[in-house]
């Protein structure tokens, strides 16, 4: 503790700029500073892109992507850590090289591989690279259908293969899975696998503005995990504060394609803990 002070709650966000503002970066600092905590970050990639799509994408160097962590982490010593957007395998192994020097209690990894327009944001050749080094730090791994189908090498179309895919992946070395089922028919359904296993039920918003919602879900847990709660509990709190930001937000427009969530619908101040230290 310095000078007899106390901290904020801080958590880093590992991810690609997003010009617009509804996802990548710009929606986890958003997400985490609603939910009280204080977000640092470090920038994988500068994406061109709004609302209708990505047309351009720019790796920053991965010295300087893992400079930014190591700073951060040597410095605010972050309670969680989120990794999001990550294109290119020198990327992954920097980050994946600079975590492993610190002891972070809960790493949450969101495997972003392709946005919500369907445009492709991991290079194809990274991904085995991914596997390797990045996964088998989570805490947490939160990958959509398409991604888990990307991860496992099977085609989900229901439980059951919802079910051999996590088990697949798993296997790969992550604690905490959570199969994201909203792009299967039907009632959507969340899957946490690992530790604990639990279904969640999610409210289904109509709504177009759906841009950034997977970083803003592992972010909202990121932040969650900081503030001290289970994997399961956090996941729970995370998904029923994604409901309302949608809900909030389901009906105004920004820009012509896909809008963003509403993340300050009921922002929270800064949260104070004792020192991290």
């Amino acid at each position: 503790m310095k000078n007899g002070c106390a901290n904020y709650i801080t958590t880093l966000t590992i991810a690609g700029s997003d010009s617009c503002g509804g996802a990548g970066v710009q929606a986890d600092v958003k997400t985490m500073s609603a939910l009280g905590c204080y977000a640092a970050t470090a920038i994988t990639a500068i994406t061109v892109q709004n609302t209708l799509g990505v047309t351009a994408v720019h790796a920053v160097p991965p010295e300087i992507v893992a400079g930014q962590i190591r700073v951060v982490m040597d410095d605010i010593r972050p309670r969680a850590v989120k990794v999001g957007m990550v294109n290119d395998t020198a990327t992954i192994i920097a980050i994946a090289d600079a975590l492993k020097d610190y002891d972070v209690e809960h790493i949450v990894v969101d495997p972003v591989m392709v946005a919500t327009s369907g445009s492709r944001l991991m290079q194809d050749d990274a991904v085995e690279v991914f596997c390797k080094q990045l996964l088998p730090l989570a805490t947490l791994l939160t990958p959509n259908i398409p991604e888990t189908e990307v991860l496992s090498g099977i085609t989900v179309s229901d439980k059951e293969s919802m079910d051999s895919a996590a088990l697949r992946i798993l296997q790969l070395g992550c604690s905490n899975l959570l199969v994201k089922g909203g792009h299967l028919e039907g009632k959507k359904i969340d899957r946490l696998y690992g530790e604990v296993e639990r279904e969640y039920v999610g409210e289904n918003v109509v709504t177009p503005n759906t841009h950034g919602t997977g970083c803003t879900l592992s972010s909202a847990i990121t932040s969650f995990l900081a503030q001290g709660l289970p994997v399961d509990e956090a996941i729970g709190a995370a998904k029923e504060w994604l409901t309302k930001a949608l809900r909030a937000g389901a009906d105004v427009e920004i820009g012509k394609g896909h809008g963003p969530v509403n993340h300050f619908f009921d922002p929270i101040k800064m949260k104070i803990c004792p020192s991290n230290n």
